[in-house]
Order: C-alpha cells, then structure tokens, then sequence
C-alpha cells in the first residue's frame, strides 16, 4: 500500500474501452461492462508480483484508474466528472491461464494479490480535462503502450455515471478505466512501468512512474481444491495482443487491403503501429528514386553477408540467391534487401530491376546502394536506397539466402509482412495487424482533415488537436 492511497472499498474494472485495444480485439462493444477485484490485490509502486508456479500467461495493462471523492448514485453525466477527486496510475494485472475457469468474472485471474498497483502520487482531478489524460507503460525500458483517454469508447465521466446507476461509488473507490492496445505477457524479472499524466494541463501533473517486478512464485494449485491452469491459442494469442504469425500463415494480401494501404499515408500507419506497441517498424535511411513513388506489397527478403573472397567465390558467380529472388519474385511483392547499411556498393541494377518489372514487383527495398541508378529509375522500378554508387557488388557484399528473416534499415523484416513506402519512407507491418491500422490510419486522415478545415476556418487548435469533447462532439455530428 501507499501512504496517499488508502484501501478502497471497491475496485470497479472494465472489460474493454479503448478503441485501440477493441480493433486489436476485433469488437467493439456498445456499451461499458465491468468486474470487481479484490481490495487485496492493491499494491504499492516498488512492490513485486509473482507469477504463480505452473502458469506462463501474467499480462500487464496500464490504466487510469480513477479515485472516487463524494459518493455518487444516480449522478447524471454532466455532475459525474466532480465527483472524481484524484486520478493515477494503474496496472491491471491478469492471469490468462484462469482466465477461462472464471468465464468473465475475472475473480482469479484478475485478483491476486499484487495484481493491483497504484500510485505512486495521485493527480487532482479538477486539475484536468478528463478528455485529455495520457496513459503510458514500458517494459524494461521499451515504450509498450501510449494513449490517451481521448482514445476511449466511453468517456471516463460516462464511466461514473454508469456504474453510480446501480450502487453507489463511495469515497476511495477505484474505477480501473481500461487499457489501451500494446498489453502482453511479461515473465520472471521483467520491472513495469505505468505513468498518467496531463501533459496540456498547467504544470503537466504527473502520477510518476508505478514500478512493478514480476517475480516466480513456487507454491504450486492443489487440484483437490479446484481447477487448474489451462490455456490454449486462442489465450496465448489475447495475452500476447498479438496472433502468432509465421510466414507461411500470414494473410494474403487482398486487393480490397492493398487498395486502403495505397490511400494510407507511412506516417499514418507508423502513428497505428506505435499505438499498437510496435515502435521497431521503420526502415531507416531509404529513399524514393522516383517522386511520388508508393509501393505496398508482401516482402521477399535476400540476405547480404559482407564480402570474402572465398565466399564469393562459391555463391556471388553463377545463378546465386541475387538473380533467384529476382527471377521468383512474383506480382504486388516487393524485394527487401539487408545489405548491412553499407551504401558504398550497388545491391542491384539494370539488368535485374527490368525483370523484376517483367515479373511484375511492386517495387525494391534495400539498405544499401543501387547501380545505374538514373537506368533504374527510367525503367520506372520503384526502389527505395541509401543512394547511387557504381562498385558492383562483390567490392562488399556476398548474395547468401532468400526468403528468411533480415534487419533492413534497423528493422527486422520477416517473408510475407507488408511493405509500404512513400515519400516518407517505408514501414513494415505485421500481416495480422495490416487491416486494423490500415482502416484506423484512414479515418484518422479524415479526422486530421476535418481539423484542417476548422484551422484554415481560425479556430485555434487548443481543445481542436487532439479535440476535447466539446469538438469530438462536432466531428462525430457533422453531416
């Protein structure tokens, strides 16, 4: 426990409310639905909390969680907000593995002890624009989760007034208001952090960083008493926010997703991605040769090792991995190259971009450089590169395999994920995320360009971007 967090009486959690957590989830709910958790699985910032022995699924969730001042029943939901008196950090941490023995109760997966953390300094709540609170988590370090409740399903005001319909909130109560796409395992000596804050608000209130460490618990479940652990996929693959995606079972590219991933800009689909907890995603240091050029495609990679002569005796001659991708590469994909970075050698020229044209790619990513660039660029091969350079390419590079994981531009790109590229530059994303951030990514284009129109009209972008409620109003009612 903290000092500044007394034992609440309740703690009123619900089940999904951010918008993008319900696309990663693949529903939208209607209406708000809640659970309650144990006052004992409060914890303090600092404190650790174990994963029970026999179970591999303890996933993180950071949240606002809300901290009731006056008591509230039947508040209406413009009085709903006053009776917040503080706003902090939360992680609602839950087990999947009891996940599906208490069939939406949550009792055991959600309310071990410890699996509650607050704190560690609350934020007055009449000090906020409750449309405008920011909700972040790192694991050890790594930026995992950043929303903010402007993001929600169900304004945090909507949340009081709901919940005070059927019993009365008292004073300390603690409404956990969901969490936001990015949740995943964590494991033994992984330390999570969780911070609200108000960043547009005067003095950019904080609740300061809520640390926890999962530890190993050793105490095994007695069957005697009740059931055990289980999971299956479809647990595994909602504790990992994530499906598991190989190559070989990654979606096929439809003509109705490449269409909406062409009129999806990079920035808006990197912007999704990093909601989605996917910071790792950009190729860093390409460039178009041709103005205005946009590829979308499912990547074939070829893989560079740096040059040896004995190497490149035994695979750079002769029909070696270069020319096979080349001669394989099939209609809309597009060749990823690693070429380590190194620019001062072409990674592929005339010759091979006129039959990746003949074979119908959509285009050529590579770290490296491109030879007969100006030849290159009239056949009209999209290829985004580090640039032009003349050496061929045994001066650093041996062609070594295809069709397996690479780094290209510091990111990592498997067979199969999806390539998009614009003035910009270019972003892999992960094939079972591609339909999600591609609509999300449009309809923020069209909300951006809503903005726009209200800018160009003289309204200051104070409460306009990112809108308050008062415009989010406007834009959800506009004809």
């Amino acid at each position: 426990m903290t000092d500044q967090i007394p034992r609440p009486g309740k703690i009123i959690a619900i089940h999904l409310s951010y918008a993008s957590r319900a696309e990663q989830r693949g529903r939208r709910p209607a209406h708000p639905s809640y659970f309650f958790k144990a006052p004992s699985s409060i914890a303090a910032s600092g404190d650790t909390v174990e994963r029970p022995a026999g179970t591999e699924l303890l996933a993180f969730e950071g949240e606002i969680a809300l901290i009731i001042g006056a008591p509230a029943r039947h508040v209406p939901l413009e009085d709903a907000w006053s009776h917040v008196a503080s706003i902090t950090a939360a992680n609602d941490l839950g087990l999947y593995d009891l996940r599906a023995n208490d069939k939406g109760s949550n009792v055991r997966s959600k309310g071990g002890d410890g699996y509650t953390p607050l704190g560690p300094s609350l934020i007055d709540a009449h000090d906020v624009d409750p449309d405008s609170i920011r909700v972040r988590t790192w694991v050890n370090g790594e930026l995992r989760q950043d929303d903010d409740s402007a993001g929600l399903v169900f304004p945090l005001a909507q949340l009081v007034a709901d919940l005070s319909q059927h019993f009365t909130l008292e004073t300390g109560d603690v409404i956990l208001t969901g969490t936001p796409a990015g949740s995943s395992v964590i494991v033994p000596g992984d330390v999570v952090e969780v911070e609200v804050d108000a960043p547009s608000a005067p003095g950019a209130p904080t609740s300061g960083r809520l640390v926890t460490t999962v530890t190993q618990g050793d105490t095994p479940f007695d069957p005697s008493l009740g059931s055990l652990p289980t999971v299956d996929d479809t647990q595994r693959s909602e504790a990992w926010g994530t499906p598991p995606t190989t190559p070989e079972t990654a979606p096929a590219l439809s003509a109705d997703l490449r269409a909406k991933l062409e009129q999806a800009p990079t920035a808006g689909l990197s912007a999704q991605l990093r909601k989605r907890g996917h910071h790792h995603c950009f190729i860093d240091g390409v460039a178009a040769n041709l103005p205005d050029a946009k590829i979308v495609g499912a990547a074939r990679t070829l893989r560079f090792i740096p040059a040896r002569e004995d190497l490149f005796a035994s695979h750079g001659g002769g029909y070696n991995a270069q020319k096979r991708l080349f001669d394989a590469v099939g209609e809309g994909e597009i060749i990823v190259i690693e070429a380590r970075g190194d620019s001062t050698t072409g990674t592929l020229g005339d010759i091979l971009a006129l039959r990746a044209v003949a074979r119908g790619a959509d285009g050529v990513v590579t770290d490296g450089g491109v030879r007969d660039h100006d030849e290159v660029a009239r056949i009209g091969l999209p290829v985004f590169s580090r640039g032009a350079h003349p050496s061929v390419l045994g001066r650093r590079h041996v062609p070594w395999d295809v069709d397996v994981t690479i780094a290209c531009g510091g990111a990592a790109v498997q067979p199969g994920d999806i390539i998009v590229g614009d003035g910009d530059g270019v972003i892999v994303i992960p094939p079972h995320l591609a339909e999600e951030v591609a609509d999300a990514a449009i309809a923020q284009e069209d909300e951006d360009a809503w903005i726009a129109t209200q800018v160009q009209a003289g309204h200051p972008v104070d409460g306009l971007f990112p809108m308050n409620a008062e415009w989010r109003a406007k834009y959800e009612g506009r004809e």
